[in-house]
């Protein structure tokens, strides 16, 4: 019996099988509206009031499947239905208050937000600004705080709350990382999904479809063996499937000697191969895009190749991270995949299609080296380019940070901003554990790291220049030029 983290895995899995199995069938607008009853069984609610606010919430669940409004690159978005309007009121005092002749709550209140009444505490909420001081003063930890799960997850304050108290996402700031659709415990924020567009791909056959699977696959589908996993892609009706890795092992050797080219001029690189990082470079740090790699991230870098080799077909990249969707539809690099499906709806998709993979017949994956498989965890990239630099003798040291998400990062970029940045290279990972943390993954367990190291270790090829020895890059387009993106 397949396992799921939660409830909200489990019941977005559910709508994206029964999207994925219809849209196979070819039967998917005549039996498009039977979904909500087919998921939300019985006549008991339970979850929610009642079924019918169930199955409202999964309607507009099939509509994000289907995908969704489709907003100028925006591919997060709430289930306004779904949100339980989560308590706002961040600071409260609770019966815990001893009503203390000293009073410090009231005396470091900065807002003369704090007020005695029968010799307790009570705060005025109109007063409260927030600031958490009468919490850290309080002798009996007596002041609660209550942050919203979605408000707590966001890094870069792009979660408001609107006037009916539903949580609202401010895109200006949005990095589209996706730590709100994962810490959300109601599901009420979710990403949109290309499924149905790549289901009509592989059914009309026009065009060879290539899949581009991300290193941190291996972690995913325990304990099917990853030539399993490549086996059950390819009976979706897929060309062939490629490491993403490789894209890795490229982009290791491009920046590799863009670092030694430009480190004395620029003080410090910042790394390119997570989005939602540049992201937050761009919106937060414009003034640093100078420092951000010109190298593509492997993703681009590997469809670009595909498509160099067969210029006809069609590319769809799986991994863990939502913000590859942002990234493949940037201007100066949507050339590069046509399609970016989660590591959550290829699960879908495969049981959308009746494919067992622990019945498949195992299929090899020797794309990529044990450097490019290991850029799917924190270090992965430092460890790469250090590998690279040695490989063509480049004497440049390298003095990298690694930094796992937001907090790490901003404090970083900060640092850098004054100045005082004592390391050459910033690895920035948005989230926790790099890319084997990302929302979309199956699992977020700490041995995922150990299964991307195994997988790793199998890799026939054992650096990044050896495992790039027979491809010609001279015809791929490997760099960006941020300033303009910024722009």
């Amino acid at each position: 019996m397949k396992k799921f983290e939660n409830d909200v895995q489990k019941i977005k899995y559910k709508v994206l099988k029964e999207v994925a199995s219809l849209a196979f069938k070819g039967t998917l607008q005549e039996e498009m509206q039977e979904i909500p009853d087919r998921i939300i069984e019985g006549n008991k609610a339970r979850f929610r009031c009642c079924i019918y606010k169930e199955k409202a919430i999964i309607e507009e669940r099939v509509k994000l499947a289907l995908g969704g409004q489709k907003k100028e690159n925006k591919w997060v978005e709430v289930i306004d239905i779904a949100c339980d309007e989560c308590p706002i009121d961040r600071f409260t005092v609770t019966e815990a208050c001893r009503g203390c002749l000293a009073h410090h709550c009231q005396e470091v209140c900065p807002a003369n937000a704090i007020i005695i009444i029968d010799q307790r505490s009570y705060i005025n909420q109109e007063k409260c600004i927030e600031c958490g001081r009468c919490k850290k003063s309080c002798p009996y930890d007596a002041i609660s705080e209550r942050v919203r799960p979605c408000n707590k997850a966001c890094g870069v304050g792009a979660i408001t709350i609107d006037e009916k108290r539903k949580a609202s996402i401010d895109y200006d700031k949005c990095i589209q990382c996706g730590a709100c659709v994962y810490r959300c415990p109601f599901g009420a924020i979710e990403d949109r999904s290309s499924i149905v567009d790549v289901v009509e791909k592989l059914r009309n056959k026009k065009k060879q479809v290539f899949a581009l699977v991300a290193p941190a696959i291996s972690s995913q589908f325990p304990p099917a063996k990853i030539g399993q996993v490549v086996t059950a892609i390819k009976k979706l009706g897929f060309h062939d499937v490629i490491e993403v890795a490789l894209g890795a092992d490229i982009v290791a050797y491009e920046e590799s000697k863009e670092f030694a080219t430009t480190i004395e001029d620029r003080g410090t690189l910042t790394t390119s191969c997570c989005p939602s990082f540049v992201e937050l470079i761009y919106k937060n740090y414009p003034t640093l895009t100078k420092h951000i790699s010109t190298t593509v991230s492997p993703m681009v870098a590997i469809g670009r190749m595909v498509k160099n080799m067969h210029p006809h077909s069609e590319v769809v990249f799986f991994g863990p991270c939502i913000a590859k969707k942002m990234e493949a539809q940037k201007e100066d690099v949507k050339d590069a995949i046509d399609y970016v499906l989660t590591f959550e709806e290829l699960n879908a998709l495969l049981d959308g299609a009746g494919i067992d993979i622990e019945e498949c017949d195992e299929d090899s994956l020797d794309n990529a080296s044990y450097y490019g498989r290991i850029f799917a965890r924190s270090g992965g990239v430092s460890q790469a380019l250090e590998q690279a630099l040695a490989e063509q003798n480049l004497q440049e040291e390298l003095r990298a940070i690694q930094c796992q998400g937001v907090d790490e990062c901003n404090k970083a970029l900060k640092i850098l901003k004054a100045g005082k940045l004592e390391h050459n290279v910033i690895e920035g990972m948005i989230c926790q554990g790099g890319c084997i943390g990302g929302p979309s993954s199956l699992t977020h367990k700490p041995k995922d790291k150990n299964e991307v190291d195994k997988y790793a270790k199998l890799a026939m090829e054992k650096s990044p220049l050896s495992a790039l020895r027979i491809f010609d890059l001279e015809n791929i387009h490997l760099h960006r030029n941020h300033n303009e993106e910024e722009k």
